[in-house]
C-alpha cells in the first residue's frame, strides 16, 4: 500500500482516489437501512487531513451543496493529504426536512455519543469513531434555525493559533471567538486536539447563492492555506471582520415586526433598527440597537412575542 492510503470503517482508499461509500447506522420501522454517506477524496501525497461536514441539523442545506462543489472541484492527483466529507450527517432529519432526529434529539448536542446510547448518541459515537478519529482538522458547516437567516460567519476558538490561521484564511465576512458548547461536535473535536472551523451562512430550508459560494472560496483558501491543494480560481483572501461579542436584540413586546436594517450593516447604539406593531398597524414600538456592532442574524418571521430573539448583534 501506498503512504497515503487511509482506512475508514475497513475501507480502504488509495493515493490518488475518490471513493465514496456508507456506513450503516439504523433501520428504520419499514426496515428500510439509513446509512451515512461518506466521501474520501485521498491525495497523492500525505499531508493534512480534513473532514467536511453538514445538515448535522438536516434542515440546513447550504453546507450539503458546499461539500458537492468542493468534491466536484478538487483533482486528487493534485490534491495534498485527504479531505474526508459527510455532505448529510443526520440522514433522518434530511428526509424529514427537520432539524432533529425522529426521537426530537438535536445530534449537535450529542456528542460524543456512545455505542448504546440513544439514535442520536449512536450517530455522533459513529461520527466520532470514523470521522473524526481520522481526521487532522475539520470544517462543520451550518446555517440559521428555522424562521432566521445569518451572515456568512466563522465560529471558531480565536485563541488557538492553528485555528485563528483558518479562520482568517476561510475569508468570510465576520469572524467570531466562540466558546463551545457542550455537546456540539465542535467541542468533542477539539478536545480529541482537532482545530474545527464552524461555518455559519444563510438559512434553513433554502440555498443561499452568495452563502454557497463564501463558503465553497472558503474551504479552497483553507485548504492552501494548510498547504493541501492551490486552486488558481480562488479570489484572494478577503479580510475578516473579528468579534468577541455578540448580543441578541430581544422584542419589548409582542405583535408585527418590520426590519429596517439589513445583514452585515454596521449600526450603533440606540439606532432603529426595525418596528413593532399590532395587527392594525397601529401603537408603533421601536426596536433599538443594544451596542454598536454588525447585523449577523435576524427572524424572518414578523409575527414576535415579547422576549423573542429578533436581531443578532456582533461588536466589531
Amino acid at each position: 500500500m501506498s503512504d497515503n492510503t487511509i482506512e475508514i470503517a475497513k475501507e480502504i482508499i488509495t493515493s490518488g482516489q475518490l471513493r465514496r461509500f456508507e456506513l450503516p447506522v439504523s433501520r428504520l420501522s419499514t426496515q428500510t437501512l439509513v446509512s451515512l454517506p461518506v466521501t474520501v477524496v485521498n491525495g497523492v501525497e500525505p499531508g493534512p487531513k480534513l473532514w467536511l461536514s453538514a445538515a448535522i441539523h438536516g434542515d440546513e442545506l447550504n453546507g450539503v451543496e458546499i461539500i458537492a462543489r468542493i468534491l466536484g472541484r478538487v483533482d486528487p492527483k493534485k490534491l495534498r493529504g485527504t479531505i474526508i466529507a459527510v455532505s448529510i450527517v443526520n440522514v433522518f432529519g434530511f428526509i424529514e426536512q427537520s432539524r432533529y432526529l425522529p426521537d426530537r434529539r438535536d445530534l449537535n448536542r450529542s456528542f460524543p455519543g456512545s455505542e448504546n446510547g440513544s439514535l442520536a448518541s449512536q450517530l455522533a459515537n459513529l461520527f466520532m469513531r470514523e470521522i473524526v478519529a481520522h481526521s487532522t482538522h475539520g470544517i462543520d458547516l451550518h446555517t440559521a434555525a428555522v424562521h432566521r437567516t445569518n451572515l456568512p460567519q466563522i465560529r471558531a476558538n480565536l485563541e488557538d493559533e492553528i485555528t485563528y490561521r483558518c479562520a482568517k484564511a476561510f475569508g468570510a465576512p465576520l469572524m467570531i471567538h466562540a466558546k463551545t458548547i457542550s455537546g456540539s461536535l465542535r467541542h468533542s473535536a477539539t478536545k480529541k486536539g482537532r482545530p474545527v472551523l464552524l461555518y455559519e451562512a444563510g438559512e434553513a430550508l433554502r440555498f443561499d447563492p452568495l452563502a454557497i459560494e463564501c463558503g465553497v472560496q472558503g474551504i479552497l483558501r483553507v485548504m492552501n492555506c494548510l498547504e493541501m491543494y492551490r486552486d488558481e480560481l480562488v479570489s484572494n483572501t478577503v479580510e475578516s471582520l473579528e468579534s468577541r461579542i455578540s448580543r441578541w436584540v430581544r422584542a419589548s413586546c409582542g405583535g408585527i415586526f418590520h426590519l429596517e436594517v439589513n445583514l452585515g450593516e454596521k449600526v450603533l447604539k440606540r439606532q432603529e433598527l426595525g418596528f413593532i406593531t399590532n395587527a392594525f398597524g397601529e401603537k408603533r414600538v421601536a426596536v433599538r440597537a443594544t451596542v454598536n456592532g454588525i447585523v449577523i442574524s435576524y427572524t424572518q418571521n414578523p409575527l414576535v412575542n415579547q422576549g423573542d430573539a429578533i436581531i443578532h448583534l456582533a461588536v466589531v
